[in-house]
């Protein structure tokens, strides 16, 4: 008999460990012991996509910002996860952050859900964080500054939050919200004005909503939501490429060893 607290767990450790930590400025192109470029690999998979392909890709690009980073604690429900890991990558914003809270698993009932992140995770930077403490430390040292969304007596309505300043936009998990070890490393805690006699959105749905006000305030204060620089830019369409070519590592592989061997 099948423990459905345990298949959740499970569930739960695949998603995390569908994901793929990619840096600020990436390095996955190690091949055959050879440290490729992102040039390098551009020009080797370039052959291997279509016209129609590769202007996608571009389009994607220009669309994409590191400047705001959603921040995802201690979330409880796979199909959430997933959920606002979609709404992310469809809007843009490229890094997104995973607080486990590995410390504390002991005694934590996950969920599971049908909904998947139907392919958004490996377009992202994903990077999971033990601990609110480790999460923040990173951000801040990037020049980020922690905007908590949680109703409390500080709590400015997000249309006052200025989202072309490096932001990280936390959301909480669906039991509790965000910690309070959180809220104490919070700059500042920011809430979605609500017009009815319902007090909270669904945690997928906040998301949203915040995430899609987050780049409509972005067009209107500077007329565009993408903003990566030559570097970044680089370096993700080669990660876009790697992505979208079958077989990829192995045409870089064969690659590197025909050049060895012209040497």
């Amino acid at each position: 008999m099948t423990d459905p607290a345990h298949e959740a767990a499970e569930a739960m450790q695949r998603l995390l460990a569908s994901t793929q930590a990619l840096r600020e400025a990436p390095e996955p192109f190690t091949v055959a012991g050879t440290r490729l470029a992102p040039a390098q690999v551009i020009e080797i998979l370039t052959p291997y996509l279509t016209e129609a392909r590769m202007a996608r890709i571009d389009a994607v690009l220009a669309g994409r910002t590191y400047t705001v980073a959603p921040v995802v604690e201690g979330l409880i429900n796979t199909g959430n996860i997933s959920a606002v890991m979609r709404t992310a990558e469809a809007l843009g914003f490229q890094a997104f952050h995973i607080i486990t809270h590995q410390e504390h698993d002991e005694g934590i009932r996950y969920k599971t859900s049908e909904r998947t992140t139907q392919g958004a995770d490996k377009w992202l930077d994903v990077w999971r964080w033990p601990s609110p403490q480790a999460c923040v430390t990173h951000l801040k040292t990037q020049g980020y500054q922690i905007v908590v969304t949680h109703l409390d007596d500080r709590a400015v309505p997000i249309d006052t939050v200025n989202f072309t300043q490096k932001t990280a936009l936390v959301f909480g998990n669906e039991r509790d919200g965000v910690s309070e070890a959180m809220l104490a490393l919070a700059d500042r805690t920011c809430l979605v004005p609500m017009a009815g006699f319902t007090q909270s959105f669904n945690i997928s749905v906040a998301a949203a909503v915040c995430l899609y006000h987050a780049r409509q305030d972005r067009l209107a204060r500077r007329g565009r939501h993408g903003d990566l620089s030559e570097a970044q830019r680089e370096a993700l369409r080669a990660f876009f490429y790697l992505k979208s070519v079958r077989s990829a590592r192995q045409i870089l592989t064969r690659a590197v060893e025909e050049a060895a061997e012209g040497c």
